[in-house]
């Protein structure tokens, strides 16, 4: 029968009590570090911007073929953290939108513009701009629709006129 080492058993039982008093060294330091800094690092983490719209959606009626409709939308942080606009892209390049590009602090309130370009864009047209921001959603969505009025079209000269 093999004798273990006595020296080879000290050793393994040294070790074991080494690593775990470092272990507990790591857990009362951070658990001290987050006594000191109390409810402000609590704070600090669930300081959240929060973009509220006082509308999402525009209708503009009937336009006409041709038309560049405009809208403003307005906005408030009513969040806790500075809310900032990364993008805000249209659905299509006939749409476009002007955000403010500086951080927004909790409780003001900003405007976004919303342009659509109506040329050709006939018949019923629903369009939407989608904001990227550093808020829970990440992405929030503004629409608007206009029923645009084709332009008529002219009849080129010389070019005879079916009956």
């Amino acid at each position: 029968m093999k004798t273990t080492n006595p020296f080879l058993i000290l050793l393994i039982i040294a070790s074991g009590l080494i690593i775990s008093c470092t272990n507990q060294t790591k857990e009362n330091t951070t658990t001290a570090t987050m006594a000191m800094q109390g409810d402000s690092a609590s704070e600090t983490e669930n300081a959240v911007p929060v973009m509220t719209f006082s509308e999402t959606e525009f209708d503009f009626g009937t336009v006409t073929e041709g038309d560049i409709l405009k809208h403003t939308f307005s906005f408030t942080n009513t969040g806790n953290a500075p809310l900032v606009i990364v993008n805000a892209k249209g659905s299509c390049g006939c749409t476009v939108s002007d955000w403010p590009k500086e951080p927004i602090a909790p409780g003001e309130t900003k405007e976004m513009q919303v342009a659509f370009n109506t040329n050709g864009k006939p018949n019923l047209q629903n369009k939407q701009v989608t904001i990227t921001t550093n808020t829970a959603l990440g992405k929030h969505i503004l629409k608007i629709k206009a029923m645009v009025t084709p332009k008529a079209k002219s009849v080129a000269s010389g070019a005879p006129i079916s009956k």
